[in-house]
């Protein structure tokens, strides 16, 4: 669970940096714009190493949401086992 977080907060501070942007909501129709506040909404997260989060229940699951029903019995008991996540961003496009 402290691998989740760590992920969660590195992006927490990439958007206090400016280095992360708002993809979502009104202001993004178009483009980019800076968000130095992160939206919990626009990022989902999926676990793939070293158990792959594949079922409807464990897939992707929001920022804020408790990891303990999801990130439950997927750390292996070996030395040297690192978590991977892959982060998913929701981005708002405009249609010409």
């Amino acid at each position: 669970q402290a691998a989740l977080l760590a992920a969660q907060r590195l992006q927490y501070r990439l958007h206090r940096a400016g280095i992360a942007w708002g993809t979502s909501g009104s202001g993004a129709l178009c483009g980019r714009y800076p968000m130095p506040v992160m939206r919990k909404s626009q990022y989902r997260w999926q676990m793939t190493q070293p158990v792959p989060a594949t079922t409807p229940m464990t897939g992707c699951n929001p920022t804020g949401r408790s990891s303990i029903l999801w990130e439950s019995l997927r750390e292996l008991p070996a030395a040297g086992e690192n978590f991977g996540f892959l982060l998913w961003r929701k981005r708002n496009c405009c249609l010409l």
